[in-house]
């Protein structure tokens, strides 16, 4: 899943978007035939939309007095679009979205608590994790069904040739090895090429995410419940890492710093970039693009103490608390959440389901595409260590985002990255829970 940061405030043509959005659902949309819902999707590849209307059809077929109307939505703007859908009273009845877009919507009372509307089977099917991501105050306001871990992705060839121990999620490299190997594989590739790149224009989620490897939390509750930052040892160990393979090693080009996941496929595709760190779905990328005979294989992360434990914002489904149809909405998120269906959702979309049902199925743990590593990762996957953090948006546009950068590029040492992440950090966080 890849999202552009929300918007400062709801621009007029979202209003009319919306409009138009609403009507763009498949059929008439007329509600004399029965009970009709409105779900809201934001699949963008054509296997993960082709795997949703599927699904919906094959609903409506088996269900004639309950019709599901597909409305396509946009994570460029999915934040700003619920939030005017939800105020003028024309929000969807089943929201997908992700569950670090959820806290705001939550606590406003837009969103309905799921508790006394899902399964059994569902509840049991995801683990307590996935439904921490979800979970705010007493009240769980979507489920999460789909997962992405970030991974490695190497140039099989570079690797074999550099002479580098491979890891395997069964014995991954420590961040220490992470970074020896990088200048191993920049002294075996020549001038001008590159052990790793970082594409690093988001670097927060993705240094937040990767610490909990590290045994960072950065995040931390007081006594009083008030969220506070705090940097620790385990909260330098990633930054510190890409900082000297950057800074100090140059193991890492600084070009790819402000680039996203997609920019550095084309210099990994040409050999420039023995290695790159980005989220699983990027596979697909990689499968319809790279050049015929481009070997490439997927890699665990680096470990350390927390080992292969890692931070992700699972999308979700929710259910619009203004819906006049809950209980029904309800009945079509667990018949598209069966493992079966669960599987052909992550499938279309190159990403991990959260069911443990579906999480044995063989397609996913085959080696074909580096599904197998994937799963293996599954059972690491944590909460976001932001994730039901009160104005987080704002410390991280603000405060992390331009320290983050400034730090890698080299701009700043490590004492300022702390200082400016847990001073101004929580500065901001200080305003949301007076």
């Amino acid at each position: 899943m890849r999202r552009l940061p929300r918007l400062a405030a709801v621009p007029a043509v979202v209003l009319a978007l919306l409009a138009a959005g609403c009507a763009a659902g498949d059929g008439d949309g007329r509600r004399d035939g029965g009970t009709v819902l409105r779900f809201q999707s934001l699949a963008w590849q054509k296997e993960s939309v082709d795997a949703n209307r599927e699904l919906v059809a094959e609903w409506n077929a088996a269900h004639p007095g309950i019709r599901v109307e597909y409305v396509q939505g946009s994570w460029d703007s999915v934040h700003d679009q619920l939030l005017t859908s939800f105020e003028g009273g024309e929000a969807p009845d089943i929201i997908h979205d992700a569950s670090d877009d959820l806290a705001d919507f939550a606590h406003g009372g837009y969103l309905a608590d799921l508790r006394p509307l899902l399964s059994g089977r569902l509840k049991a099917d995801i683990p307590a994790e996935s439904w921490r991501t979800t979970t705010f105050g007493e009240g769980v306001y979507g489920v999460p069904f789909l997962q992405e871990p970030r991974v490695v992705l190497a140039n099989s060839k570079l690797l074999r040739a550099s002479g580098v121990r491979v890891p395997t999620p069964e014995r991954p490299w420590t961040w220490a090895e992470f970074r020896q190997v990088a200048r191993d594989l920049t002294a075996a590739m020549g001038e001008g090429r590159y052990g790793v790149a970082w594409p690093l224009k988001e670097p927060v989620s993705v240094s937040l995410n990767l610490g909990l490897s590290a045994g960072g939390r950065l995040f931390h509750r007081r006594d009083d419940g008030k969220a506070e930052v705090r940097f620790t040892g385990g909260d330098a160990i990633v930054p510190d890492t890409v900082h000297a393979q950057v800074n100090i090693d140059r193991s890492a080009p600084r070009t790819t710093l402000g680039m996203g996941g997609s920019d550095t496929l084309p210099g990994f595709f040409g050999g420039k970039y023995a290695m790159v760190p980005l989220g699983f779905s990027y596979r697909q990328q990689v499968v319809q693009q790279a050049p015929e005979g481009f070997a490439w294989t997927v890699l665990p992360p680096p470990a350390g103490d927390g080992g292969l434990a890692q931070g992700v914002s699972p999308q979700t489904l929710s259910i619009a608390e203004q819906s006049p149809y809950k209980e029904e909405a309800a009945r079509f998120i667990d018949f598209l959440l069966r493992p079966d269906n669960m599987v052909r959702l992550a499938r279309g979309d190159w990403m991990l389901p959260t069911g443990a049902e579906a999480l044995k199925d063989p397609s996913l743990r085959t080696a074909e595409h580096g599904w197998a590593t994937g799963t293996a990762l599954a059972a690491g996957l944590r909460p976001a260590p932001a994730q039901s953090v009160r104005g987080y948006p704002e410390w991280k546009d603000k405060v992390a985002t331009p320290a983050y950068q400034e730090y890698y590029s080299g701009a700043i040492d490590a004492a300022e990255l702390a200082e400016r992440l847990v001073r101004d950090g929580n500065r901001v966080l200080a305003r949301y829970q007076r």
